[in-house]
């Protein structure tokens, strides 16, 4: 098992430790402190957390060993998600709401962990990223009924290869079974503001929303 550092994390918003949380991954080779810029634009009333991978890529983080773009290693997106795990569980027990917000290589990672536990998360936005097809975590049909998901993609985008990007929009549309709010964005690869609002009205109605 490989020794990952303690998770260096950067917060804003609600300081109550029961208010839901919403936790934020950043994409490959960059860190928490540019993907934690997005939490002033997205709703009060909830907590986020960017946390940093624990993978040291160039002159940032990634969160998986990968054999090509969006293809993780199955044995490293193991050992990360376990890692992830148990910062989560110190910082966010069993009945918490907590919300995966991933983006590009953030992205996949939130996949992987939606994947191998449906029931533990109150939501996961998927943006501008794959699912972590092919890399040990289950995909089978209904795998996700009930769940909430955003996905969120670029028509223009040439960084995740297409074949991937379409694989998940058919995937969270026609057999995960989840309860889906999709968005295309007519750009490329990257989180523009059109993205960012229908983001924060998922986030209003998946996690904060009255019962």
């Amino acid at each position: 098992m490989t020794a990952f550092p303690a998770a260096t994390v950067a917060t804003h918003g609600a300081s109550d430790p029961e208010a839901p949380l919403v936790v934020l991954l950043h994409g490959r080779g960059s860190h928490e402190r540019e993907i934690v810029g997005l939490a002033p634009y997205l709703p009060a009333g909830a907590a986020y957390a960017a946390v940093r991978a624990p993978i040291a890529e160039g002159p940032g983080f990634a969160w998986f060993a990968n054999r090509g773009i969006g293809r993780p290693l199955p044995e490293s997106l193991a050992e990360t998600m376990t890692w992830f795990r148990g910062w989560l569980d110190d910082v966010a027990p069993e009945g918490r709401p907590v919300a995966l917000v991933g983006f590009s290589g953030g992205a996949a990672f939130a996949g992987g962990l939606l994947l191998s536990d449906p029931g533990r998360w109150a939501g996961a936005a998927v943006l501008f990223g794959t699912l972590p097809f092919d890399a040990g975590v289950p995909v089978d049909e209904d795998r996700l009924a009930g769940v909430p998901v955003l996905v969120a993609q670029g028509d223009q985008d040439h960084v995740i290869p297409r074949p991937l990007l379409d694989r998940t929009w058919t995937y969270l549309h026609d057999a995960s079974g989840a309860v889906l709010t999709a968005h295309r964005d007519p750009g490329g690869h990257g989180i523009t503001s059109g993205t960012v609002s229908v983001l924060g009205d998922w986030l209003e109605r998946t996690l904060l929303a009255p019962a």
